[in-house]
């Protein structure tokens, strides 16, 4: 039975590559993808040379249903969709070597699970204004870095380093052992943002607004702190209370 497509056709995304053999040149040229979605219980047969060219590296790779992609794309996607990064990622645990070295105060903002797309760009809007350093994301479970993402950024995820990690705990330890303190923003904590110290090499951490940040990460961080409110609703989107503590940290700097 042919699988019933939209009545009206839909706008192709800039950031989609469909079809085996051009997501197969996507892979061979290296090019920076955000992550590839093949459809289940496709013809193996069909998909040998893609399963090949993918043993051992690190993708970030999804079965999904045919219907999945056939939202995504009205093209003929043959069974499987990539997803392009508009931007570069870079290597945190380099940006923070080169600091140490140079012994340059810095400023990381850690993400942990922020999936949707627009907050992520406010984000990212925010900390371009008020001297983030780099942005660090876990390499699964985190908004993808898409054109939608740079468009509501106003351009900064072009301007600021964006790094992902595939062990966002063992990542965080390194930053901490280089130096940098590990502050987590979190309604678990009693102390009020205006009693911490926030000046020197800081990293950080705002969870998603479902769960806040995971318990592995609230436990390694050197500090905990919480945005004082008085309303009785007493939860901030995640964009907006990212932004009262790196205006914060800003202030503090220079008082």
């Amino acid at each position: 039975m042919e699988e019933k497509r939209d009545k009206y056709p839909r706008k192709e995304k800039k950031d989609v590559i469909y079809g085996l053999h051009p997501v197969l040149e996507a892979i061979k040229s290296e090019q920076e993808l955000n992550k590839i979605l093949i459809q289940k219980g496709i013809e193996k047969e069909h998909f040998r040379e893609l399963k090949e060219i993918l043993a051992g590296k690190d993708y970030n790779i999804q079965y999904v249903p045919i219907q999945k992609l056939n939202k995504l794309t009205s093209g003929n996607h043959q069974g499987v969709i990539a997803f392009v990064t508009p931007i570069e990622y870079q290597n945190i645990e380099t940006l923070v070597d080169q600091w140490v070295e140079k012994e340059q105060k810095v400023n990381i903002l850690i993400l942990d699970r922020i999936t949707d797309v627009r907050n992520f760009g406010a984000i990212a809007r925010s900390a371009e204004c008020q001297g983030v350093d780099a942005i660090l994301i876990p390499s699964k479970g985190s908004a993808l870095v898409s054109s939608d993402a740079v468009r509501t950024s106003s351009g900064a995820l072009s301007r600021i380093p964006v790094c992902k990690t595939d062990d966002l705990k063992n990542t965080l330890f390194y930053i901490q052992q280089s130096g940098i303190r590990l502050i987590a923003c979190t309604e678990k904590s009693s102390l009020p943002l205006q009693d911490i110290n926030l000046r020197g090499s800081v990293g950080i951490i705002m969870g998603s607004e479902e769960n806040g940040i995971t318990s592995d990460l609230i436990n390694l961080s050197d500090v905990k702190t919480k945005i004082p409110m008085h309303g009785e609703i007493q939860s901030l989107n995640v964009s907006v209370a990212t932004g009262i503590i790196l205006y914060e940290k800003m202030r503090q700097e220079k008082g």
